[in-house]
């Protein structure tokens, strides 16, 4: 469930990313995670994830160090339950992630929208990512603006549904950042 990340040089999926900033939050236990990550949970609301890829999730994190064995805490009513605890490698790279802006429109969707829900839990400011993220998503419908004037054919309907897709996202982030979406010119008239 998620794409692998490769611009950060990480190699991490949307889920390891999910379950690495809530670990960094707080030692956890793996059956804390997947409450978070279902249906009824604080995250999972924005991005589910099933019980098999959170505990898959961990199990890659510590192997590639950006977490480790915490301890164990009594279970509810089984056995001790296995706490893991971020790195500072893992504390690190969560800092960096939550600030870096959805390289794609796809990805206001996922990516953003649970790095939303990520600082929110953190009790961070979301403005200077929605800052960076705005200045993408405007540099996207620009260079999308500009094929559009050479496009033809079905050429010009995907291109216009993906300008239409961006100035939406762009009106999400102003309208979370608390500003009015820009009025973009209506053509055809």
């Amino acid at each position: 469930m998620g794409k692998t990340d490769g611009e950060d040089g990480t190699g991490l999926s949307l889920s390891e990313w999910i379950v690495l900033c809530l670990v960094a939050e707080s030692p956890t236990h793996g059956f804390a995670l997947v409450r978070l990550t279902s249906d009824a949970g604080e995250v999972g609301r924005v991005w589910r994830l099933p019980k098999p890829v959170v505990y898959r999730a961990v199990d890659r994190l510590l192997a590639r160090g950006f977490v480790v064995g915490a301890g164990t805490e009594p279970g509810d009513s089984g056995p001790p339950r296995a706490l893991v605890q971020a790195t500072p490698e893992g504390h690190a790279a969560v800092g960096e992630w939550l600030a870096r802006p959805a390289r794609h429109v796809r990805d206001v969707r996922s990516e953003l929208l649970v790095k939303l829900a990520l600082l929110e839990r953190r009790g961070a400011d979301p403005a200077p990512l929605l800052g960076e993220q705005r200045r993408v998503l405007d540099k996207i419908v620009e260079g999308l603006e500009q094929r559009q004037d050479t496009s033809d054919g079905f050429d010009t309907v995907l291109l216009t549904f993906r300008i239409e897709n961006a100035r939406a996202a762009v009106a999400f982030v102003d309208a979370t950042l608390g500003g009015r979406a820009p009025q973009y010119a209506v053509t055809g008239e």
